[in-house]
C-alpha cells in the first residue's frame, strides 16, 4: 500500500471521527423549541403541578444547603476525581436560570446541556430525568420561574483538576450511557405498576443511587429489564441496598405496606431512615401523595431478586456465641436502645436482627456507628430517638468489634470489617448533625 493512499485513508478515518465528534457536541433539539412549541399557559394550577414534580424529583436536597436559600446551590458532591458544587437554579437572570427558556431548561433537566452549551455533570441525574413527561417538564419550569424566589448566588467552581475538568467528553459519556426519553408505558402491566416504574426510573432518580456503577461511573442499568437495576450500590461512604426482593440484601421481607409506611413516615417495622436515605424522606417521599407512594411499593415488590441477591433467607437465631470484646461493647452501648435480643423497638429503634444494612457491604454499618443518623423530620415534627455518633466513645478496633458481632449474630450473614476499614472512613466523614434540618421550597 502506497504512502498516499495510506494518507487518504488515516484523513478519512479523522474526517469521520472529527464529523462524529461535532454531532455529539451538537446542542439536543427539545421538545419546546421553536415559535410554534406547544407549550401551556402558566396557571396556579400548573405552578401546584411543578411543585409536586420538584417534590417528586426532589430537587431542593441537592440545590440547597441548610444556610442558604431554596435553590440557590452550593452543595458540596463528592466523585471519584475531585469535589463539585451544585448550582443556583433560582430565576436570578445573572446567577441562576432567568434567562433560560422552556426549550433550555428541558435541555438542561433531560439532556445535561446547559443554556451556554457546556455539559453537566452526570451527579445531575439527567439520565434518570430524561423520563419525565413533557407535561412534568413544562409544569417543573412553571414552578421554578414563577414561584422560586431568585437569588443572586454565584456559582462554585468544581475542584476536579485539569484536564479531567473538561466538558466535552461528557458529550460522548452522555451518548453512551444517557440513551432513551420519556417514559413509554409497558403494554402487560397495569396502570399502577406503569406509575411506580415512571415515579422510580424517572423523577424519583432511585437508581442513582441504589443502582451498581460501572468504570466511567455510569449506572449499569435505568430500567427494570436488567438485573442490575436497583440492586444495591456503594457511594459516597454509605450502602444503598437493593430495592428489589432480595433474600438478605433487599426488600423480600417487607410488604407493600411496609414501603409505603417506610417512604411516608420515614420508619416502619424493618428499619428506620438513615444516611441519605433520610434527606430523600425529609425533603421528598413524605409529600408525595398515598397513591404514589402505593404505586412505587407495587412496582418494588413486582421485581425479582437482582444482581447483588446472594445467601440463605434470614430467620432469627438465638445468640450462644460465647462472650466477646464485640458481644461486651454492644451490651454496654447499644442493648439498651436495639435490646439484648437485637430486636430493637420498632417503629421507634430498629432492630438489627436482620437488619439490611447488617447483611450487605460494610459501609453503612460504620459510617452510622461513627457518625450517627440525621434527624427524620415527619409532618414537621422532628423524631425524638436518633442514632448518636460513637466515633469518641469507640477506637477503630472496638468499633471493627462490635459491628463484627452484630453482623455475625441473631442469623445476620453481614461480612467482617476490621479497624483499618473503620480508620479509613473516619477519616473522610463527619458526625451527622443533631439540628432539626428542614430545607424549605419558598
Amino acid at each position: 500500500m502506497t504512502i498516499k493512499r495510506l494518507s487518504l485513508i488515516l484523513i478519512g478515518v479523522l474526517c469521520v471521527v472529527a464529523g462524529a465528534l461535532l454531532w455529539l457536541l451538537r446542542t439536543p433539539s427539545s421538545t419546546f423549541d421553536g415559535a410554534n412549541a406547544d407549550q401551556p399557559p402558566v396557571s396556579a394550577e400548573l405552578i401546584r403541578r411543578g411543585e409536586y414534580v420538584a417534590r417528586l424529583s426532589d430537587c431542593v436536597a441537592c440545590h440547597s444547603t441548610p444556610d442558604s436559600a431554596p435553590f440557590s446551590g452550593g452543595l458540596a458532591m463528592a466523585t471519584p476525581v475531585g469535589k463539585i458544587y451544585t448550582t443556583n437554579i433560582t430565576p436570578d437572570p445573572e446567577t441562576g436560570i432567568g434567562n433560560y427558556s422552556l426549550a433550555d431548561f428541558d435541555r438542561a433537566v433531560r439532556h445535561g446541556v446547559a443554556r451556554d452549551g457546556h455539559r453537566l455533570y452526570p451527579a445531575m441525574p439527567f439520565p434518570s430525568y430524561q423520563k419525565l413527561t413533557d407535561e412534568d417538564v413544562a409544569a417543573l419550569y412553571a414552578f421554578m420561574m414563577h414561584d422560586v424566589k431568585p437569588v443572586s448566588r454565584q456559582n462554585r467552581a468544581s475542584e476536579i483538576p485539569w484536564p479531567l475538568n473538561m466538558r466535552w467528553p461528557l458529550a460522548v459519556w452522555s451518548a453512551a450511557f444517557s440513551r432513551g426519553g420519556p417514559q413509554q408505558p409497558v403494554a402487560n402491566q397495569d396502570a399502577v405498576w406503569n406509575r411506580g416504574a415512571y415515579l422510580v426510573e424517572g423523577p424519583g432518580h432511585c437508581g442513582s443511587c441504589h443502582t451498581p456503577r460501572g468504570l466511567a461511573f455510569n449506572e449499569k442499568a435505568l430500567d427494570a429489564s436488567s438485573p442490575d437495576y436497583l440492586a444495591g450500590a456503594l457511594l459516597d461512604g454509605w450502602y444503598a441496598p437493593s430495592l428489589r426482593n432480595d433474600a438478605n440484601t433487599g426488600i423480600s421481607r417487607w410488604s407493600e405496606a411496609d414501603v409505603v409506611e417506610f417512604l411516608k413516615k420515614g420508619r416502619n417495622q424493618h428499619a428506620v431512615v438513615f444516611g441519605s436515605m433520610a434527606d430523600a424522606f425529609n425533603n421528598s417521599t413524605q409529600f408525595m401523595r398515598d397513591d404514589d407512594l402505593r404505586a412505587i411499593a407495587h412496582y418494588l415488590k413486582s421485581l425479582p431478586p437482582g444482581s447483588n441477591n446472594s445467601g440463605k433467607g434470614w430467620q432469627y437465631q438465638h445468640d450462644d456465641a460465647p462472650a466477646s470484646a464485640g458481644s461486651q461493647t454492644y451490651m454496654a452501648r447499644c442493648s439498651s436502645c436495639h435490646g439484648p435480643d437485637g430486636r430493637g423497638q420498632a417503629p421507634w429503634i430498629p432492630p438489627l436482627a436482620g437488619a439490611t444494612s447488617m447483611q450487605v457491604d460494610t459501609a453503612s454499618s460504620i459510617n452510622v456507628l461513627l457518625n450517627g443518623s440525621a434527624r427524620v423530620v415527619a409532618d414537621g415534627v422532628p423524631d425524638a430517638y436518633r442514632m448518636p455518633p460513637y466515633r469518641k466513645q469507640l477506637t477503630d478496633q472496638e468499633a471493627a468489634d462490635v459491628l463484627n458481632f452484630i453482623r455475625s449474630s441473631w442469623g445476620n450473614q453481614g461480612e467482617k470489617t476490621d479497624a483499618q476499614a473503620v480508620g479509613e472512613l473516619r477519616a473522610k466523614t463527619d458526625p451527622a448533625s443533631s439540628n432539626v434540618i428542614i430545607l424549605q421550597m419558598r
